[in-house]
């Protein structure tokens, strides 16, 4: 039997495309998409929606039990750059919806649970080259630390009441179909609608800021092959590093150039340059590799290809893949 899905915060840049490719595999109305706002006018539309705020507890029971929900993807975050100027709102959200899940898996409403960690867990005491799956986690921003508290109550609500709850912590994600919500990371897709804009682009990071990163196929594929890898081949249930690539702005430029000439960067680092400089530049996830069969697909040169070929239907320009 397939499941029946509950998306919650569904229209944000990983939600969408995940919603997408679920209701590809399992079908459109055992999907269920859900957000607090309705922008994404294509995504609302393409099949069961439901409005709901993430921090209202009631409002996701009633869903899960009006639907017969049986596993959920919590999606909804307030971002490592958004965090910073509204850190109470990111704790209130990030917190509060995750208790929300988790309770009622414990209470045997649902029955997995599937919840987004980040490379933010990591901070400057952290070793930033191949950084390990289990190490030093001091992370300096509110997202990150919401992250890390829901990793720890994840793997107790595992433990204590055996909820099936599972997580990877994405790198900085990069997708054509979505623009990003706040995040630290989001200068690897405003480059290339720039580049496909205006060929230029002002990058908040310094040009040799090299950081984690993963192609949106690649992020969805992880999400989905743990989620339906067996129970026992989840050995790790705070959550699993996952890693694609890495790479600095410098280099995505000179990616593009290869494409776009005359494309041109300049670089202003702005209050993020320090939430990035304290985050991994590698990341060690041979744990996802050896427990699930993790595997990525996608190159910096192969993200480039793709991402300005995409970009360049959307703003009908004529390109060649």
């Amino acid at each position: 039997m397939n499941p029946k899905i509950l998306i919650i915060g569904a229209c944000g840049q990983i939600g969408t495309e995940l919603t997408t490719k679920l209701r590809e595999i399992y079908g459109v109305n055992n999907v269920i998409a859900s957000d607090i706002n309705t922008r994404n006018l294509e995504l609302v539309n393409s099949g069961p929606f439901e409005i709901i705020d993430a921090k209202n507890f009631n409002a996701i029971k009633d869903c899960c039990k009006n639907h017969n929900i049986d596993t959920i993807y919590l999606m909804a975050a307030l971002l490592s750059a958004t965090g910073e100027k509204y850190p109470m709102e990111a704790w209130d959200l990030n917190m509060n919806s995750l208790f929300h899940v988790l309770n009622l898996a414990k209470g045997g409403a649902i029955k997995k649970i599937f919840w987004p960690s980040s490379i933010a867990v990591f901070g400057p005491t952290t070793p930033r080259e191949n950084t390990p799956q289990h190490t030093t986690c001091e992370p300096t921003t509110v997202y990150g630390i919401t992250k890390q508290v829901g990793e720890r109550w994840c793997e107790y609500y595992h433990n204590k009441y055996g909820v099936d709850v599972r997580s990877i912590r994405y790198p900085g994600i990069i997708s054509h179909k979505a623009m990003p919500g706040g995040g630290t990371t989001d200068y690897a897709v405003e480059i290339y609608h720039d580049a496909v804009k205006t060929k230029t682009y002002n990058c908040f990071l310094s040009e040799n800021t090299q950081l984690p990163m993963m192609f949106m196929e690649d992020a969805i594929k992880a999400t989905i092959d743990i989620m339906t890898v067996k129970k026992d081949a989840v050995k790790i249930r705070s959550s699993y590093n996952v890693a694609a690539i890495s790479f600095t702005p410098k280099e995505v430029a000179a990616s593009i150039k290869q494409h776009i000439s005359d494309f041109e960067i300049s670089y202003k680092p702005d209050y993020r340059q320090a939430i990035a400089d304290s985050w991994p530049k590698s990341i060690n996830d041979d744990s996802a590799r050896k427990d699930w069969n993790w595997k990525h697909s996608f190159s910096l040169e192969a993200i480039t290809k793709e991402m300005l070929f995409q970009l360049n239907k959307k703003y009908n320009n004529p390109a060649k893949k």
